[in-house]
């Protein structure tokens, strides 16, 4: 039964009916989050919602750009994609894929990652603002697509619930530089850790704030000051 809360916050499921009323079924839609971070990995997400599920905006009432939710509503709702997905799965580029082709072709690595874990096969895809020139499946790049696709939303929290609980665990792994707190984005308390420690392992070496460290030799994780 509906609950009754607004949806007011909660992300469009236009893009997705139309899709559906053509008679695509598993319309899937993809997101990352890290592509902007100095270190780990660009994490990606997708997830295929039920065409047939009649009230999606109430089951997931609060879905949207994962950015603008809290920690605590990510990590609930995500529990709730799980269950009613019909599929989904997280891919990965770590920073040594990041610096060895680059950003973007990473970023498209980690979502083709994605879709192979959600082991469902495509109809179409909705993108959030990439563009995938050789990509073979029918899709669409939508701008904002956060925002105005309940399924790219949907990817969208998974990707960061992951991504975030992968950075607490480097934080174990290279005390000192706080991934824990800022999750690998360029924050002053990463920057002062930089110039601090170097760089570490899963920093990645190809983007300026890191190819441009003073420090050339970073000391070994047991050697750094937590």
């Amino acid at each position: 039964m509906p609950s009754g809360k607004s949806t007011s916050r909660t992300a469009s499921l236009h893009i997705e009916a139309q899709c559906w009323a053509t008679g695509l079924r598993h319309v899937i839609g993809l997101d990352e989050v890290g592509r902007g971070t100095w270190a780990g990995p660009v994490v990606a997400g997708a997830v295929c919602l039920p065409p047939d599920h009649h009230d999606l905006r109430e089951v997931l009432t609060g879905v949207r750009d994962s950015k603008t939710m809290t920690p605590r509503q990510r990590s609930r709702l995500a529990e709730t994609i799980h269950s009613t997905a019909v599929a989904h799965g997280i891919g990965q580029a770590s920073s040594a894929e990041i610096d060895a082709i680059g950003i973007v072709p990473a970023t498209r690595l980690a979502m083709q990652r994605a879709l192979e874990a959600a082991g469902c096969s495509p109809d179409y895809l909705l993108l959030d603002s990439i563009q995938w020139p050789d990509l073979t499946i029918p899709h669409q790049s939508i701008i904002k697509g956060d925002a105005l696709s309940l399924s790219i939303a949907s990817a969208s929290v998974l990707a960061k619930v992951f991504r975030d609980d992968l950075m607490r665990e480097y934080d174990q792994h290279y005390p000192g530089y706080g991934f824990g707190q800022h999750k690998g984005y360029g924050t002053p308390q990463h920057h002062a850790a930089l110039r601090e420690h170097g760089a570490c392992a899963i920093h990645r070496q190809s983007f300026a704030p890191i190819r441009n460290l003073e420090i050339s030799q970073p000391p070994l994780p047991g050697e750094m000051t937590p």
